[in-house]
């Protein structure tokens, strides 16, 4: 018996070994090619070629990103950027759990095919064409809320804080009837409150869908100074910096000269800042997750 545990104890041992240094490796090959290119972007040209791999830069420089910085085109994909991302959030928010709140109510008429006819919208979508037409139709085409309006509410997210919803003690909606309260107030003093775990979790999804949206703008926008920053960092890395992208020609010439240290630059100015938005909602992740998927 005593052979048979300590056989198993170093079983046990040899596994958590590979495990870490397995995981080592693992996270070692996705973060180097991160660093690799914060490294380009502080390099002076001349310094970087294509075939190595550089783990720290030879000349430090910050001038690529006063080159990226430079261009109001830039600033301005920033601006529409960040009000996407934060009115985008606001408003799904408020809107899908305003809608989960209705849904989860037993009462709710005709409350079963309303939540099969929110599911049946994932699985059939009306096209790129109806979907064009439909936008120009109603008036959002080369508009900023296009970016808003049409994926107001997402039917996974609304189903899920339903779900949240629902696991929540029938007593404290009862006490607060009895209280006199309204359904507004039960939404706003009750339900709000203890849905912070599954709200912080869609909205670290929204945000990031937001952010790293580029398509709409792609499709619905003509005026470049309403574009998104995805949008301007594709037409970079396509077309490389014009005089329609830097305000300077002194810089859109610096560019010719050292587009890879820019183009490396220019990733990190665009996906930084939601980056820094995971550890503050992060802790939410799994409790908001576990809680939301238990029932159907």
């Amino acid at each position: 018996m005593i052979k048979k545990m300590k056989t198993q104890g170093a079983a046990g041992t040899a596994f958590d070994i590979f495990n870490h240094v397995f995981m080592i490796i693992l996270c070692v090959t996705i973060l180097l090619p991160f660093w690799n290119l914060l490294t380009i972007s502080f390099d002076k040209f001349g310094n970087i070629t294509s075939q190595n791999l550089y783990i720290w830069p030879r000349d430090f420089t910050l001038e690529n990103y006063i080159t990226i910085l430079s261009s109001d085109l830039m600033w301005s994909g920033y601006f529409n950027t960040i009000m996407r991302t934060l009115l985008g959030v606001s408003l799904s928010l408020i809107c899908t759990s305003m809608g989960a709140f209705a849904l989860s109510k037993k009462n709710f008429p005709h409350r079963t095919f309303w939540t099969f006819f929110i599911i049946f919208t994932m699985f059939v979508g009306g096209g790129l064409i109806p979907t064009f037409l439909w936008i120009r139709q109603i008036g959002l085409y080369n508009n900023r809320l296009v970016y808003i309006l049409p994926s107001l509410v997402g039917a996974y997210n609304l189903v899920l804080v339903r779900n949240f919803i629902q696991q929540m003690p029938a007593e404290l909606e009862e006490s607060a009837r009895i209280d006199g309260a309204s359904d507004f107030r039960v939404y706003r003093s009750i339900i709000l409150p203890l849905s912070k775990p599954i709200l912080a979790t869609i909205a670290l999804w929204i945000a990031v869908g937001h952010w790293n949206a580029w398509f709409d703008a792609l499709v619905y926008m003509r005026d470049s100074n309403k574009l998104v920053v995805q949008v301007i960092l594709q037409r970079l890395i396509q077309r490389g910096i014009t005089q329609e992208f830097l305000t300077s020609e002194q810089a859109a010439q610096e560019y010719n000269v050292r587009p890879e240290m820019i183009k490396a630059a220019c990733v990190y100015v665009t996906t930084l800042p939601i980056l820094c938005a995971y550890p503050f909602l992060q802790k939410y992740f799994v409790k908001g997750i576990f809680v939301g998927s238990l029932k159907g």
